[in-house]
């Protein structure tokens, strides 16, 4: 296959110092509201990377699912990416806006939520979601596809009050000491304002070269 061709000139929208909220969270969730208003699906994806104790990188495709002091997702702990997490708390998110050619990276220390924290959303998903939550161990090998389809079908007969909130599963919060804003300009020219956190909590702001 041939790639050099492969390529795109942006246009999006300049991103100057001036313009910069005090707050990286005030930029991002303007901009994060921009996205949803596309109406595009899963706007709210956002890809996790984690590496384990001994340098191995991972990457994968989560689901934003609440925002507040920090950036919160739902997953198994007992998976690959939750033994990352609990071996080096340290990970990155990076979401990417198509439509306006705006990429936005963040970092810095995960934290489990609190457990009712964890019960109140999984009691708020479809029955569906939760019966598969409990069905798979994620990131386990398992012998096919028809072990795990017919333990979700064994769960699915359960009367609904049985589907408990398994004490392995549960969200993570990412709560970020760094942002980088990225806007896709004409002829690579880009705009790359970051942010980070300083020790009294205020921001340093700065722009890197594209």
């Amino acid at each position: 296959m041939e790639f050099h061709g492969l390529r795109q000139d942006y246009n999006g929208r300049e991103l100057v110092e001036a313009n910069c909220p005090a707050e990286p969270i005030v930029l991002f969730r303007t901009w994060f509201e921009e996205a949803i208003a596309t109406k595009a699906s899963d706007m709210n994806a956002m890809v996790l990377s984690t590496a384990s104790l001994d340098g191995w990188p991972s990457g994968r495709v989560v689901l934003l699912k609440e925002l507040d002091h920090g950036f919160v997702w739902y997953s198994n702990y007992d998976s690959n990416k939750g033994k990352d997490i609990m071996a080096n708390p340290r990970a990155s998110l990076t979401f990417w806006w198509e439509a306006f050619s705006r990429q936005v990276r963040l970092r810095g220390f995960v934290e489990k939520v609190a457990p009712e924290h964890s019960d109140a959303y999984f009691y708020s998903r479809p029955l569906g979601s939760r019966a598969g939550a409990i069905a798979s161990a994620q990131s386990k090998q398992i012998e096919s596809r028809e072990v795990l389809e017919n333990r979700y079908s064994e769960l699915l007969s359960k009367q609904e009050s049985e589907l408990k909130r398994p004490e392995n599963w549960g969200g993570y919060r990412l709560i970020p000491d760094y942002f980088e804003f990225w806007q896709g300009r004409e002829s690579r020219m880009h705009d790359r304002i970051f942010y980070k956190r300083e020790v009294d909590n205020s921001w340093e702001i700065g722009r890197l070269s594209p």
